[in-house]
């Protein structure tokens, strides 16, 4: 009975042009006007005749879905190319196409017409607006006749994801205080880079790149023999993210969550492509360690980390600051990334700084944002305290609001933005 009910809900327009013929027939009977019959019959016939006409062109479809990004910057675009075939004997008329997507403005839905053995392909672009983690597909197309009538979906291809990194813009002066560097008793680290500082040989394996190969070692012993390189000295930067929930201002690509994380990506790239060592720490849900490293591979570590990164977090930065102390000694930087106007980051960051850790600051300046505090006194507490500190409003150009922090040559704060 209740599946009646639901076949009847579904296919209202049947059932309604089913009960009009048998009403027909009825009048039909008892008024003997012939007409009223034949009424009968075309509508019955058009039911069946629709029905199997239908599930004829939802049979003979296929649909093939190429996509040729699945890693995208943050402004760039997705595209894909969409073929759909038919394979039916009719026409194939009001097919709805839709390629279903979690991408912010990525509409992807057409309604074709195909005769016999008909094809239609077309490409799609869509420009990527917010960083994230996003679903495409699957593709699903629902034939239709052209009064209503049966509708059938087929579902073709697999859901597929798509990672939206965050923008990096370039910084051509940043600077913050190097970390004191020791003598000769610096610990080395073996690295799979090539770098000036050789520690030894080994013998040669399949797939060793020839640029390693020892030749003098290889004509001593008589047998091939590569190069172990070790990492240059230098400190490590650590960047630290803070994503707790009730300093973040503004939404969206206009809010404090954003700019925090496209300052962290444009800092990592910087360093990175000085060929410093770069760790990041984030926690919002969970707690995120990306350990210092060098390299492209490791910078896209760090981008899929900030993808995913959301300012729904409960930990107060300065906890987090003084839980993770154990990381940062007297040979790294640390650069904090915070909307936060409170004090108690920054206190925190003068102590990592009094135990010979070189520390830095970047303050999203929340009330340019639609917060309700401004962040000057904490910006003053870290000048107190010879803090090296940047400060990002609300459509600042990155590239020039981060080089724009404390006079090297001068040794102090300069608070030129306020």
């Amino acid at each position: 009975m209740f599946r009646l009910i639901d076949a009847i809900r579904r296919h209202h327009n049947v059932a309604l042009t089913a009960f009009l013929a048998v009403l027909s027939i009825v009048v039909g009977f008892g008024s003997g006007f012939w007409m009223l019959f034949r009424l009968a019959y075309i509508a019955l016939f058009a039911i069946a005749l629709l029905y199997f006409w239908t599930r004829a062109m939802a049979r003979g479809l296929s649909v093939s879905v190429e996509r040729t990004t699945q890693r995208v910057t943050q402004g760039q675009a997705i595209e894909g190319r969409i073929t759909v075939r038919s394979s039916a004997l009719v026409p194939s008329m009001w097919l709805e196409v839709e390629d279903p997507s979690s991408v912010p403005g990525h509409t992807v839905k057409r309604v074709l017409t195909l005769g016999a053995g008909g094809v239609s392909v077309w490409n799609y672009r869509t420009r990527t607006r917010v960083r994230g983690l996003y679903t495409l597909g699957p593709v699903t197309v629902t034939a239709s006749d052209p009064f209503g009538f049966f509708h059938v979906t087929r579902t073709f291809g697999e859901q597929s994801t798509i990672l939206v990194y965050p923008n990096a813009p370039d910084l051509p002066n940043f600077y913050i205080p190097p970390a004191n560097l020791p003598g000769e008793g610096r610990i080395r680290r073996r690295t799979h880079n090539v770098t000036p500082n050789v520690s030894g040989v080994r013998y040669y394996e399949p797939g060793d790149s020839f640029n390693r190969i020892h030749w003098p070692a290889t004509a001593s012993r008589g047998e091939p023999m590569v190069k172990l390189f070790e990492l240059d000295p230098a400190s490590d930067i650590w960047v630290v993210l803070d994503l707790e929930r009730k300093h973040r201002a503004g939404e969206g690509e206009e809010g404090t969550e954003e700019a925090a994380v496209s300052v962290c990506a444009s800092i990592a790239r910087y360093f990175i492509n000085a060929n410093r060592s770069v760790g990041l720490i984030t926690f919002d849900r969970n707690m995120r360690i990306n350990e210092p490293d060098r390299g492209q591979n490791h910078y896209t570590r760090i981008l899929e980390s900030l993808a995913l990164a959301r300012a729904i977090g409960d930990v107060p930065l300065a906890n987090l600051l003084a839980e993770e102390s154990r990381r940062f000694g007297r040979h790294t930087t640390v650069v904090v990334v915070t909307p936060s106007p409170q004090q108690d980051w920054a206190l925190t960051l003068m102590s990592l700084g009094g135990r010979g850790v070189k520390v830095a600051a970047v303050i999203i300046e929340a009330d340019t944002f639609g917060g309700s505090t401004s962040s000057l006194d904490v910006y003053g507490t870290l000048a107190a305290g010879g803090i090296y500190a940047y400060t990002v409003k609300h459509n600042d150009d990155l590239g020039r609001a981060l080089s724009e922090g404390s006079d090297p040559a001068l040794g102090r704060i300069v608070p030129v933005r306020r």
